[in-house]
């Protein structure tokens, strides 16, 4: 069967955010929250497996994809912000207990909610290739890209531009490639195409430069977790992964091979290992 999205414009913290929603009526809850230059369409393929047992909400944060872009960006691009419009949300669709599935900036978001404001709300917590430490080569290839977007002439360029940048994601179809081209493209006033979001996003790094130093906040969870971690990530390095699996037993390791930074969670094997988790 498949399952149908729908679109929603909701008001948090006085942004507009874009929700895709999946699902709607099931008893069993999930959010899906992205990385750090992506928006929530990232999980159609992974939304389709699970929309006929969860009701799921994907939103774009703020400053990407439909969202609006922050007010004041040294004070709205953080983890603690994104948590408030992350309770704002799930206090808007009725969320009370739910499972958060994150990717890279999404799953450090989880880590944050997950020891704080929504600590008794999630049960399990997917681990898309991050961790309460990443490494400073990844961050500084991230800002060189999400920085300083590049700029193209036609949506065919740019997605060959994002199939070189995301090539780490692993396997995706022509389809998923040119649906990530059509759900990450703006255009320019000159015509010109570019990544649909505010460039001004990475002031995380320089106004919040502890905000991804979290080993006190992972320590402290008591939810299920499931750390998955590309073979080959630059972000996520193994000392770390060891670290997280030795400082907290409520953490599972699944590794997939011959992918990076970060697995895009749309192939049979990963939906296996995640459904297996979410059922445990």
């Amino acid at each position: 069967m498949t399952h149908t999205p729908i679109s929603h414009y909701i008001t948090c913290q006085g942004r507009e955010v874009h929700v895709t929603e999946w699902g709607k009526g099931n008893a069993k809850k999930m959010v899906m929250w992205h990385g750090l230059a992506r928006t929530g369409r990232d999980f159609d393929a992974l939304a389709q497996e699970l929309a006929g047992e969860y009701h799921i909400i994907a939103p774009d944060t703020i400053g990407r994809g439909l969202s609006q872009w922050a007010s004041d960006p040294d004070t709205q691009y953080c983890l603690d912000f994104y948590g408030k419009i992350a309770s704002d949300l799930c206090a808007h669709f009725g969320f009370e207990t739910y499972k958060w599935v994150g990717t890279s900036m999404g799953a450090a978001l989880g880590i944050r909610v997950a020891a704080t404001t929504m600590r008794a709300n999630i049960t399990h917590l997917v681990l898309n290739d991050m961790g309460p430490k990443i490494e400073q080569s990844a961050i500084d290839r991230i800002l060189t890209y999400a920085g300083n977007p590049p700029v193209y002439q036609s949506v065919s360029e740019l997605e060959q531009g994002l199939r070189t940048i995301y090539k780490p994601y692993g396997y995706l179809t022509d389809a998923q490639w040119r649906l990530m081209a059509e759900t990450s493209v703006r255009r320019n006033p000159d015509g010109s195409v570019t990544m649909h979001y505010d460039p001004n996003m990475v002031r995380q790094f320089i106004a919040h430069p502890n905000d991804y130093d979290q080993w006190d906040h992972f320590n402290s969870l008591e939810c299920k977790m499931l750390l998955i971690r590309g073979a080959v990530t630059d972000l996520l390095s193994v000392e770390t992964r060891d670290a997280m699996l030795e400082s907290n037993k409520n953490c599972d390791l699944y590794e997939v091979e011959g992918v990076g930074h970060a697995p895009a969670m749309n192939v049979p094997d990963q939906f296996e290992r995640i459904i297996g988790f979410l059922n445990s």
